[in-house]
């Protein structure tokens, strides 16, 4: 029986050889596999059966992780927005602090100035009263100085003219005048372009 079993596949190596042959020169005769009308129903069912199996990989391994990729990725984004949403609010803070800061400042630069001004502007009306009060002063020394040379200088022309009227008195009459009398005579002289100014 073993040594018939060699035999036997010699013998039938051929008959192997020829049904390839044969099927290959069937095949060529048909055309492509896919395009094989009688063909269509087995190539039918592969397809939904390879189909299936895809969909139940896919539903149990591809699609899960697809979804945890997902949900991490928006959880990352919510996250972002949240952080960009606080930093925004903590900016807007921060600048209202800063225009509060700023107008705070503004106004009491404002102040600051508005008193500097003040206190000048005392200071230089202060100064103003006082340089008025010293030219009032000077001014009033300066009229009793000018009152006084004057009355000096009037007396000083009233003894010169006594004395000048009593020489010419003297040299035109020869005779030595009254004092009293050039004295009234000179005063009403003196005394006449005043009250002709008063009337």
């Amino acid at each position: 029986m073993m040594r018939n079993l060699p035999a036997s596949a010699a013998a039938g190596a051929p008959l192997a050889g020829l049904a390839l042959l044969s099927a290959r020169a069937d095949a060529a005769e048909r055309g492509m596999p896919q395009l094989n009308i009688p063909d269509f129903a087995p190539q039918l069912v592969w397809l939904a059966i390879s189909f299936i199996v895809l969909y139940v990989l896919m539903a149990w391994l591809g699609l899960p992780r697809i979804g945890v990729a997902i949900a991490a990725r928006r959880d990352r984004i919510d996250g972002d927005l949240a952080r960009a949403a606080q930093v925004k609010a903590e900016a807007e803070a921060v600048l209202a602090a800063y225009q509060k800061g700023l107008a705070e400042a503004r106004a009491q630069a404002q102040a600051t100035l508005k008193a500097t001004h003040d206190r000048f502007a005392a200071e230089a009306a202060e100064r103003q009263r006082e340089l008025g009060e010293q030219l009032a002063q000077q001014i009033a020394a300066a009229e009793a100085r000018i009152a006084a040379t004057k009355n000096e200088a009037l007396a000083e022309v009233r003894g010169i003219a006594v004395d000048v009227g009593r020489a010419v008195v003297e040299k035109l009459t020869g005779a030595m005048p009254n004092d009293a009398r050039m004295a009234a005579a000179v005063d009403r002289t003196l005394a006449g372009p005043a009250a002709a100014r008063v009337h």
